[in-house]
């Protein structure tokens, strides 16, 4: 009766064992992670969008440059001819000249807002683009997470796709 009793604990405890093992076999669970920051600064698309947003704060910078060298020139002639002017003259060049100052301002501060609006549009299609590739990677290669590895304060670099995603990015945009 004992040997009875121990077969059958073991063969049960041998079809336990198979029976378990596939789940305690089954995959460790997939988690990427994706640095946006270097995606942004070393992909062509990246590359091209700092280009495009540095080409066009220099024309901004130049012509902001020359109306401010045409104001500083306007205070010059003002300081040098206002002691030979009279009231009324010197009054309209100083109103002229505060105008021409506000006029400044307000330019640099429309280039500013479309700089930003710029930058805002770039990085948008560009993150928009690197969202939809992170999203088929993880469909495609089966991974339950990936993330941005911004606010991570640990990853092993083996879980990285950062790479993956540059070489897909650029393949994309020289399409």
């Amino acid at each position: 009766m004992r040997i009875c009793n121990i077969t059958i604990a073991i063969a049960t405890g041998f079809f336990c064992l198979i029976w378990l093992s596939p789940a305690l076999a089954a995959d460790v669970a997939k988690i990427g992670t994706v640095d946006i920051q270097r995606i942004m600064s070393t992909s062509e698309q990246g590359k091209a969008a700092k280009a495009q947003i540095k080409k066009q704060s220099d024309q901004m910078t130049v012509a902001l440059k020359q109306k401010g060298a045409e104001i500083e020139a306007l205070k010059n002639q003002l300081e040098r001819e206002s002691m030979v002017m009279g009231k009324e003259k010197r009054e309209e060049k100083e109103r002229e000249f505060r105008i021409k100052l506000n006029d400044l301002k307000t330019l640099e501060k429309r280039y500013r807002g479309e700089l930003q609006a710029m930058e805002k549009k770039l990085a948008g299609a560009m993150r928009k683009a690197v969202f939809k590739l992170v999203e088929d990677i993880g469909k495609k290669e089966g991974y339950l997470l990936i993330m941005n590895n911004f606010n991570i304060m640990y990853a092993p670099t083996s879980i990285d796709i950062t790479d993956q995603i540059i070489k897909m990015l650029n393949a994309q945009y020289k399409k």
